[in-house]
Parts: C-alpha cells; structure tokens; sequence
C-alpha cells in the first residue's frame, strides 16, 4: 500500500484547503471589489453596533423594571402568607367560611371520608 500523506488521509484538512484556495481565488480586485469589501465590512460593523445598543437598551430597561417586580413579588408573598397564616388558625369550619363556595367545589380534608352500606335487596 502506497504511503499517503497526512493532506489525503484527513477529509477536513482537505476540505480547508479547498476552502483557503477559493478565498484566495476571489478576492476582491481593482477599486469595485475594494469599495464592495470596504462596504461589507461596514454594514457588519452598523449590525454589531446596533445589536449591541439592542442589547443593552433591554439591558438597562430590565434593570429599571426590577425594583416594580420585586415590590409586586413580595406584596404576593405577603398575600400568600397571610393566607397559610389564616388557614393554619382558623380550622376547618373557618377555612369552609373563608373560602367563596363554588358549585360543584368540594373541601375535602385528607383523611376524612366515609364508608356507605350498599344494601342489596335486603341483605346486609
């Protein structure tokens, strides 16, 4: 077996050097193909600049709206725990008051259940 060198036994290192030939083989010649790079390059550069003012407008309005989300979040934790606090203290009958009764919506408390006889025909 014939010994190859290390450009045909690695597919990717061919695949570069294909790559790196073509580059070569297209670049930019005379002043069209200067002024097309140079606005290339300029275009690239306004999309950068203008992601990274994006970027930090968000920035900066998530850092404005921070201390309303954190005033609304522990006005919830208040609420939440004034609520466990009520339904610790008040017991069963005072949480069945407490609540608003909905149709259909059933209190039920682990635990608590009942077991009905079924008679069949008079048996039991």
């Amino acid at each position: 077996m014939p010994q190859m060198n290390r450009d045909q036994r690695n597919a990717a290192w061919q695949a570069a050097n294909q790559w790196r030939a073509r580059a070569t083989q297209t670049q930019p010649t005379g002043l069209v193909g200067s002024l097309k790079l140079l606005l290339t390059w300029l275009a690239f550069g306004a999309l950068m600049i203008v992601g990274v003012f994006f970027g930090l407008f968000f920035l900066l309005i998530g850092w404005a709206m921070m201390p309303f989300m954190r005033h609304k979040m522990k006005k919830r934790m208040e609420q939440m725990r004034a609520q466990q606090a009520q339904d610790i203290g008040g017991g069963y009958a005072a949480q069945r008051t407490s609540r608003s009764s909905q149709p259909g919506q059933q209190d039920v408390l682990e635990g608590q259940y009942e077991v009905k006889n079924t008679d069949v025909k008079g048996e039991r």
